[in-house]
């Protein structure tokens, strides 16, 4: 029995660049990533406000190197989570601007995934400086 053909993968012609010619773009679509959320999304533009006040203030309060690091950590998945947020409401909406229950539950849970990001950091901030 015949396995039928598999059908031919398309995938970004960027893909086959390799070595600085690869580090350089994707140094530069990340450049324009943190420019998109920049531009479109309140949150992220919120929580790196926040980050560039909290950041330096880890230096002050926390006594250890490894403490600073687990400040400065805490907040940095913030931003991470915040990035990842937004590129799973943005590929939903992209989809359909429908109300439709999956769309509502993938952007729910990345929600729910920020939320706990935030709950870290206050966590860590708190076991450091209080703990």
């Amino acid at each position: 029995m015949n396995a039928p053909p598999e059908a031919p993968l398309t995938e970004s012609p960027h893909k086959g660049k390799t070595g600085l010619k690869r580090v350089w773009n994707a140094l530069l679509y990340s450049m324009a990533g943190f420019g998109a959320a920049w531009k479109h999304e309140d949150a992220f533009r919120q929580e790196s406000l926040l980050a560039l006040v909290l950041i330096p203030l880890a230096f002050f309060l926390a006594d250890a190197p490894l403490e600073r690091a687990l400040m400065i950590a805490s907040i940095l998945l913030v931003l991470i989570v915040e990035l990842v947020n937004s590129a799973i409401e943005a590929t939903v909406d992209r989809i359909s601007l429908e109300n439709h229950q999956l769309a509502k539950r993938a952007k729910d849970i990345g929600s729910g995934a920020v939320l706990i990001a935030l709950i870290n950091v206050l966590v860590v901030w708190g076991l450091v400086l209080f703990g």
